[in-house]
């Protein structure tokens, strides 16, 4: 699975989760709220913020995908997508001294 997962990653400019984008009935709208207000204390960049596109119906969706431009700031070079890479990284050692 983690296989084929790389591959839609590198190979994929987007993705929809339903319903996770897709904002039926306002049901995301305090997690919108939340992350919005995230950007207003500065605890989550603008360009981070973008990345999250929500819509009302899937055509809606589909149509904000593809109008949908990336902006770009420095912390955004610093994120990397790539499974072997966040693997590496998330290797913790848990061994206790005493």
């Amino acid at each position: 699975m983690s296989e084929r997962l790389s591959v839609m990653f590198n190979h994929a400019d987007a993705f929809i989760a339903l319903p996770g984008l897709l904002n039926v009935n306002g049901f995301y709208n305090t997690l919108l709220s939340f992350l919005d207000h995230a950007v207003e204390q500065q605890f989550l960049t603008f360009s981070a913020r973008q990345i999250l596109i929500s819509a009302a119906t899937a055509e809606q969706l589909i149509d904000e995908l593809q109008s949908f431009i990336l902006v770009v700031d420095s912390s955004m070079n610093r994120l990397n997508w790539s499974i072997t890479e966040r693997r590496k990284k998330l290797r913790f050692d848990l061994s206790l001294s005493l």
